[in-house]
C-alpha cells in the first residue's frame, strides 16, 4: 500500500487517499471505558459554537472549551478525592463547575472601565499560582505563595493618615479588593502621575488576607513587599521611565566596592532561568531561588531569592524583561570572586511581561480518528471529515504548549519542541538510571498507537507508589525534545508546573465508580501487551498454605528488600538505602475464577491483605497450624478485582515470582458484598 506523508510543522499525517487510517495507529479492541467517559463528558461539555465554520478551533488566550487534558485530570483528582468512589453526575457537576470558576468573566457586576480596556489586549499566559478576586471572596482563605495578577482600579490615602491604599481588580472577577500598599512602594504613588496609578497592572504574592468581620466591611490584603510592577514598552510613558532609567547600566560597570559606597544600579535584563538551589553547610535549612538573567550585551548574573522571598520567582516567567533598580551587589555564593545580584530592603523590580505567540497546529489523523461527535457535526454528515487546525501557545524558542490541545495525545504524534503533553496508556518497563547521579527513572510506555521511553526525574526519591508491567497510567506534563543524536526525549519533572502521574490500576475508586469500568468475564480477557486493566467478579478457588508468602519491601515502591553485605537494606527496585521505609508485606500467588475460567495471578501489598482479610503483621502472629488453614478459609468469597496483563513480552518469558510464572496481576480487590 502506498502512503503520502505530508509534514505540517509538527504533525504528520498518512493517508492513501480514501483511507484514515495510519499503519501504526490500528485500532483499540474495545474502547476502554475511562476514554469513553472522558469523552462523553467532553461532549457535555463542549458546544458546537467553540468551531468556527473553516473546522479551526481558537485555542490560544483563554480556551472556549476544555481540552482532553484538563478532563481527564479532574476526573482523576476527582477520584482521588473521593476513595470511596464517584458517579456521572459526581464527577459532570465537579468538571462544570471546576470550568466554570476557570473561565468565569464576572458578568453579575461591570467590571471597572480601565479593565476592560485593558482585557482587549490581554493575551499572555496566566501564572502557575494565580488566584482571583472572586475566588479570594468565595473561599474567605488565601495562600502565601498564590499570585494575584491585578489592576489598579485606585489608589488613595486613608482618611487621617499617611497609609496608602490600592484598590485591585483582575480580568477574571467581578469584585475589586483593597491593599494596603508596602512602604517600599511609597516612592512610586503619585495619585496623579506616578507608576502606580488606575491602570496600572501589577502582579502580587506573599500577600496575608485580613478578613472581615461579619457586618463590619469587607477583607483586605495586608501590605507585602513581593510586588512587581508591568510596564509595556509599547506605552510612551513606560518606554521613557525605562529609557532614562534602566538603559544606561549593564552588568559591565558593575563593581562590588562602587556598590558599597552607596553607589546603585538599574539593570534591564532578561529572564533565562529560574530554579531550585540546593542549599548547603549552614543555610540548608533556608529555601532558595537561583533566577539566571541576561543583559542586552549577552552577560549573564544570577538574581537569588532567600528564605521568604522565594515566593517572587512565581511572579516571574522565562523570556520576560525584568527591571531591576537598586539590587544588592554581592560576591558569589560558593565563594568565587564572581558578582551576584540580590533582592534587598531598597530593590523594586518591574516586569515586562513575555507574551507567546500562537501556532497554527494541524491535527493529525490519530486524533480525527478519536475525536468523537463534536468534529465529525462539524464537517457533516455527507462530507469527508475534514483536517482541522487548533491555535496553541508558542515560546521565543518555538516550544509548543499543548496542556490546552483539546483532543487526546498520542504517541505516533511526538515530535520535538512540544511541552504540556499528557498521555494515557501502560507501562512495559521501568528501571532506575545506574549511571545518574540524581534520581531518574527511565519508563517503557505505550498506548495503541506504539510505545517511546520516558525519562522520570524525582526531586529526592521515588514518591509514585507501586508501579508495574501492565499497570495503567496517566501521564501530564511530558516535554519532547531531540538529542544531540537527533533522537526524541521525552521527560517528566515530579514538581513542574502542570504535572501528575496517576496509575490508573491501583487507584481506590476504580472498582466502587461504575461510570468508569466495564465488569468482563474471565473468559473474555484480551491476552495481549496493549491491553487496559480489567475488571471482573471472582472468587478465590484455590489458595495453598505455601502461596502466601511475606517478604521485607520498602514502603515507598513495594519492591523487594534485600540485604547487602555492610548490614544495611538496599531497595531491589530504587537501587537506595531504605532502612527506616521497610515493611512485611504480603506475595501471594492465587487462583481466581468466575462462571466462565480460570485465571491463575499474583498480588501484594494491600491488595494481598484485602483478598486474605487479614495483615501481615497479624497473619504471622496465628499460630502455625491456623496459618495453614487460613487461606482456605476464603475460598468461594466473592471479590471485586482489577488486573493487569503483566507478561512482559508477546514473546518473552513470563513475569516469574518464586519460580512460577504469570500472565495476569490483580492490583486492586474489594470484597462484594451482595
Amino acid at each position: 500500500m502506498n502512503y503520502t506523508v505530508e509534514n505540517y510543522g509538527i504533525g504528520i499525517e498518512i493517508y492513501d487517499g480514501d483511507s484514515l487510517m495510519e499503519e501504526s495507529a490500528k485500532p483499540e479492541q474495545a474502547e476502554d471505558p475511562f476514554v469513553a467517559f472522558v469523552e462523553y463528558a467532553k461532549t457535555v461539555l463542549c458546544s458546537a459554537a467553540d468551531a468556527n465554520e473553516e473546522g479551526r478551533l481558537e485555542i490560544g488566550g483563554e480556551a472556549s472549551s476544555p481540552g482532553w487534558g484538563w478532563i481527564a485530570s479532574r476526573i482523576l483528582k476527582t477520584c482521588i478525592a473521593y476513595s470511596s468512589g464517584v458517579t456521572e453526575a459526581i464527577l459532570l457537576s465537579d468538571l462544570a463547575q471546576a470550568w466554570d470558576e476557570q473561565q468565569r468573566t464576572g458578568v453579575s457586576k461591570k467590571r471597572p472601565e480601565c479593565i476592560d480596556r485593558l482585557k482587549k489586549k490581554h493575551r499572555r499566559t496566566k501564572l502557575a499560582h494565580t488566584v482571583t478576586i472572586d475566588s479570594i471572596y468565595e473561599k474567605k482563605f488565601l495562600s502565601l505563595n498564590s499570585v494575584l495578577e491585578a489592576v489598579v482600579v485606585d489608589a488613595f490615602p486613608l482618611p487621617g493618615t499617611n497609609i496608602h491604599m490600592l484598590t485591585l481588580g483582575d480580568f477574571w472577577s467581578s469584585n475589586t479588593i483593597d491593599l494596603y500598599l508596602h512602604r517600599r512602594y511609597y516612592n512610586l504613588v503619585d495619585f496623579e502621575n506616578g507608576v502606580l496609578k488606575k491602570g496600572r497592572e501589577v502582579f502580587l504574592t506573599g500577600c496575608y488576607l485580613r478578613t472581615a468581620a461579619e457586618g463590619t466591611g469587607r477583607p483586605r490584603l495586608l501590605p507585602s513587599e513581593y510586588l512587581v510592577v508591568l510596564l509595556d514598552e509599547d506605552q510612551d510613558d513606560d518606554a521613557m521611565l525605562l529609557g532614562a532609567q534602566f538603559f544606561s547600566d549593564s552588568f559591565s560597570c558593575i563593581s562590588l566596592d562602587a556598590a558599597n559606597q552607596g553607589i546603585s544600579y538599574s539593570l534591564y535584563t532578561r529572564i533565562e532561568s529560574i530554579g531550585d538551589l540546593d542549599t548547603q553547610g549552614k543555610f540548608r535549612n533556608i529555601p532558595r531561588k537561583q533566577v539566571t538573567v541576561v543583559d542586552n550585551d549577552g552577560a549573564r548574573l544570577d538574581l537569588y531569592l532567600w528564605g521568604d522571598q522565594v515566593v517572587l520567582a512565581n511572579l516571574f516567567s522565562v523570556g520576560s524583561m525584568l527591571a531591576i533598580d537598586r539590587p544588592y551587589i554581592a560576591s558569589s555564593l560558593d565563594g568565587a570572586m564572581e558578582l551576584c545580584l540580590e533582592y534587598g530592603s531598597a530593590t523594586q523590580l518591574y516586569l515586562v511581561p513575555h507574551i507567546d505567540h500562537e501556532e497554527q497546529i494541524c491535527v493529525p489523523l490519530t486524533q480525527n480518528r478519536y475525536q468523537g461527535s463534536r468534529m465529525m457535526a462539524m464537517s457533516g454528515p455527507t462530507q469527508d471529515l475534514k483536517i482541522s487546525q487548533v491555535s496553541l501557545r508558542c515560546d521565543s524558542q518555538g516550544t509548543i504548549d499543548f496542556s490546552a490541545f483539546p483532543f487526546r495525545s498520542f504517541i505516533v504524534d511526538l515530535r520535538d519542541k512540544m511541552t504540556g503533553i499528557c498521555l494515557y496508556g501502560i507501562v512495559k518497563d521501568i528501571f532506575r538510571e545506574g549511571n545518574n547521579q540524581k534520581v531518574v527513572f527511565s519508563l517503557r510506555f505505550q498506548d495503541n498507537t506504539g510505545a517511546i521511553w520516558a525519562k522520570l526525574h524525582f526531586t529526592k526519591s521515588w514518591s509514585l507508589g507501586r508501579l508495574g508491567h501492565g499497570h495503567s497510567v496517566y501521564i501530564s506534563g511530558l516535554t519532547c525534545s531531540m538529542t544531540p543524536q537527533k533522537r526524541l526525549e521525552v521527560s517528566w519533572v515530579e514538581n513542574d508546573s502542570g504535572t501528575s502521574f496517576v496509575n490508573m490500576s491501583c487507584l481506590p475508586a476504580l472498582l466502587t465508580s461504575s461510570c468508569l469500568q466495564k465488569l468482563s468475564c474471565l473468559s473474555d480477557l484480551p491476552a495481549e501487551q496493549s491491553s487496559t486493566h480489567q475488571i471482573c467478579r471472582v472468587w478465590p478457588d484455590h489458595i495453598d498454605h505455601c502461596d502466601v508468602i511475606i517478604h521485607m519491601v520498602h514502603a515507598a515502591c513495594g519492591h523487594f528488600v534485600e540485604e547487602m553485605a555492610d548490614g544495611f537494606a538496599e531497595c531491589s527496585f530504587c537501587h537506595q538505602s531504605c532502612e527506616h521505609e521497610v515493611i512485611r508485606c504480603f506475595h501471594l500467588k492465587i487462583t481466581l475464577a468466575d462462571e466462565s475460567a480460570k485465571i491463575f495471578a499474583w498480588c501484594n501489598g494491600h491488595t494481598a491483605t484485602e483478598l486474605l482479610q487479614i495483615s501481615p503483621d497479624d497473619f504471622v502472629e496465628l499460630p502455625e497450624e491456623e496459618q495453614i488453614m487460613y487461606p482456605s478459609s476464603l475460598e468461594h468469597e466473592k471479590f471485586t478485582v482489577a488486573l493487569v496483563y503483566c507478561k512482559t513480552d508477546v514473546d518473552g518469558p513470563k513475569l516469574s515470582i518464586d519460580g512460577d510464572k504469570f500472565d495476569w496481576e490483580i492490583t486492586r480487590a474489594l470484597k462484594y458484598e451482595q
